[in-house]
């Protein structure tokens, strides 16, 4: 295996500029491949650069290119081009867009790329954006002249877009090691921004979607009512409605047939005077979606409640919900609104900003899943399903 040289001194320029990457610079494993023009990086954690190339650098140039292929791996830029369909033939321009989308974080922070790094000013695009946005700005271009080959690039590797390279190796890290680097890699980023200086803003706004990830509100109430459905759904029973059809094999005797019952829903809305119309409108139309998906829309009745509960709106879109009151709040009498209706629902689904006092037990033979509006929300009794479902302008 051939040496690279110099890379002992670009390590220690790139963890002496940017400490809270240290970890990841380290954990790489590097391979000096003769005749390969370029510096890459698969995704195992592998590097393999051209002595040739990396020859001509300073230490500086050197390490600043580990950092930045560094960078690739911890934003999964790899399983993102997989996610946005990119084909080999679109390569180029999403390399140019991720390259974008890191340089215009670490150059303002020390960064000394060798050639010309690409920035999002290159394309006329705004800092700050993900490779995503990059990549569809770049791919919309006419005429499509951003994918030229730019002074300097770099084929940065299946790191990088997802595609393999034949000079690529086996081995590097397995998976679970890979993740454990990263998460370490997202800790020492936390910590240096808390207790030692500051992190780019990218950086530090990845390392918190690592050690604190957003869930998505939406499939979790999604999950709720389909598990909420299922325990009815599910159940069975012998029905004289429908005689058997094998009473014609027993004389004199008609038997049951077995049915399952296909269970009703009702959504309670809290029309408050604190709720938002805005988050309101939201809900509801995600509770609509959310319903269609289980095939159940012609089968959504609709209470407006405050301090008490108006009537029922059998509704197959949200455009036709009515949401009077603004009044007091008391979801109890909406649980208890839905309890009388005609057939009962077995599943009732409550989108509240939370601030209602709750009946002392669940209504019983009736499922109640809440929608917590807000992530200020007080929480939800210990016996319904409950999901937070973030504002407008909350992250998510």
């Amino acid at each position: 295996m051939t040496e690279l040289p110099g890379l002992a001194a670009a390590r220690l320029w790139a963890a002496a500029r940017f400490p809270y990457l240290a970890s990841g610079i380290f954990g790489t494993r590097v391979t000096a491949v003769p005749g390969l023009g370029s510096v890459a990086i698969d995704e195992r954690w592998q590097v393999y650069a051209d002595p040739a190339v990396a020859g001509g650098w300073t230490a500086a140039e050197l390490g600043s290119v580990l950092v930045h292929h560094v960078c690739h791996i911890l934003r999964d830029h790899s399983q993102r081009a997989v996610a946005a369909a990119v084909t080999p033939a679109d390569s180029p321009l999403w390399l140019r867009a991720t390259d974008a989308e890191i340089n215009d974080d670490l150059i303002s922070a020390g960064l000394e790329l060798p050639g010309d790094p690409v920035l999002p000013r290159d394309f006329g695009a705004l800092p700050g954006r993900l490779a995503e946005e990059y990549y569809a700005l770049l791919t919309r271009a006419e005429p499509r002249t951003d994918d030229r080959p730019r002074p300097g690039a770099l084929d940065c590797g299946s790191g990088a877009d997802g595609q393999p390279r034949d000079f690529e190796a086996p081995g590097g890290l397995e998976p679970w090691l890979a993740d454990l680097l990263q998460r370490q890699v997202a800790q020492e980023i936390i910590r240096h921004s808390t207790d030692i200086g500051t992190v780019p803003a990218g950086l530090l706004r990845w390392a918190r979607g690592v050690l604190t990830p957003a869930v998505d509100w939406r499939r979790l109430l999604a999950a709720e009512l389909r598990r909420a459905v299922a325990d009815v759904a599910g159940a069975a029973d012998y029905s004289y409605r429908r005689p058997s059809r094998r009473t014609t094999a027993v004389s004199g005797v008609v038997l049951p047939a077995l049915r399952r019952p296909v269970p009703e829903l009702a959504v309670v809305c809290d029309t408050s005077g604190s709720m938002s119309d805005e988050l309101l409108a939201m809900a509801l139309a995600e509770v609509e979606g959310l319903l269609r998906a289980l095939g159940m829309a012609r089968q959504l009745r609709v209470l407006a409640c405050d301090a008490a509960a108006g009537p029922a709106q059998r509704v197959s879109s949200a455009r036709q919900v009515s949401l009077v009151g603004g009044g007091g709040t008391n979801m109890g009498a909406g649980i208890e609104a839905a309890c009388s209706l005609r057939p009962r629902p077995a599943v009732t689904v409550v989108l509240t900003d939370g601030y209602t006092p709750w009946p002392a037990a669940a209504p019983k033979g009736m499922g109640v899943v809440v929608g917590l509006l807000g992530s200020s929300a007080p929480e939800a009794p210990g016996w319904a399903r409950s999901v937070r479902v973030p504002g407008p302008e909350e992250p998510r």
